[in-house]
């Protein structure tokens, strides 16, 4: 029977939608957990500095594909760990950019999977948000200093505002513990909102950010619509259902033999606007009907 190798980032029950895609995706082509498969995981539990540890442990394991979802920092430490066995990874960033494949139509090597358009449009968040305040000069961003994708996101968001004529501050954070002097930083330097870079770590703690926003009074849009179904204010990203869905059928197709290297980097263009109606009322904001009308779900 063979064995996938699944390195999370996270724990299990952060990654609970995801898995369920993942194993929708597995199904696709035939395989079920526990018929045709068995799974080893390895969870890093939010503590990213573990995951070249626990993939060369799935590595040793012998797996006979290792799985990689949830972000550049997991796709790395899969990298690192082995040149051999097959690794299906699933980020939003771009993964030629990263060093993982040589290009998205031939990535050559043992590594292929999904990508999405969340790093790509952070900067269309913070045009949301601007439409939200068309008078607001100033706006928070929250970014972690230690993701792959920072850099380019921040520069994206420079480029919007230089467009937009407003001025970006930038607050950093990478652990839970800094999360609410995201929300009171940005509520005592008077700008208009805080608009999240897209970031793994940010997505599996959308209902803590959900809470912190509510209780600050402070205008957010991050990537994931967990967060907009927390109680936040707005998302916009790539489908992550959609992304992990993909990440499931690669490993299915190289379980029946086809090799990373001769597989395309699929790339989900699909991204989602969510918008909470109870949480902008709770604000006092009153959502433009353009806005209204370009959103996926509106939450009532």
């Amino acid at each position: 029977m063979p064995v996938i190798g699944y390195l999370g980032s996270e724990s299990p029950e952060r990654y609970a939608s995801r898995l369920g895609a993942f194993a929708e995706g597995l199904a696709e082509t035939g395989y079920v957990e526990g018929r045709d498969l068995s799974m080893l995981f390895r969870w890093a539990d939010g503590h990213y500095r573990q995951l070249p540890a626990l993939a060369k442990e799935l590595a040793a394991a012998g797996v006979t594909v290792l799985v990689a979802p949830g972000g550049a920092e997991v796709a790395l430490a899969a990298k690192a760990a082995t040149s051999t066995i097959p690794i299906v990874f699933e980020l939003g960033g771009d993964p030629v950019a990263l060093g993982l494949v040589n290009s998205l139509a031939r990535p050559g090597g043992n590594m292929t999977g999904v990508t999405s358009l969340s790093v790509e449009v952070s900067r269309k968040r913070l045009e949301f948000m601007r439409e939200l305040f068309p008078q607001a000069k100033l706006f928070a961003v929250a970014a972690n200093p230690t993701s792959p994708t920072v850099k380019s996101q921040l520069t994206n968001l420079d480029a919007a505002a230089a467009t937009l004529g407003v001025e970006l501050r930038v607050l950093n954070a990478n652990h839970s513990d800094a999360f609410e002097e995201l929300f009171t930083a940005t509520r005592d330097m008077g700008a208009g909102g805080l608009v999240f870079t897209s970031d793994p770590y940010f997505a599996y703690r959308s209902r803590r950010l959900a809470e912190l926003a509510a209780q600050h009074g402070v205008a957010t849009i991050t990537q994931s619509r967990d967060f907009p179904l927390a109680g936040g204010l707005m998302s916009y990203g790539g489908d992550f259902l959609q992304s992990h869905r993909h990440t499931g059928i690669y490993a299915g197709r190289i379980l029946k033999g086809e090799k990373p290297a001769d597989l395309p980097v699929q790339r989900v263009t699909k991204v989602e606007l969510f918008i909470n109606l109870k949480a902008a009322q709770a604000l006092g904001l009153s959502v433009p009907p353009a806005l209204l009308s370009s959103a996926d779900m509106v939450i009532e």
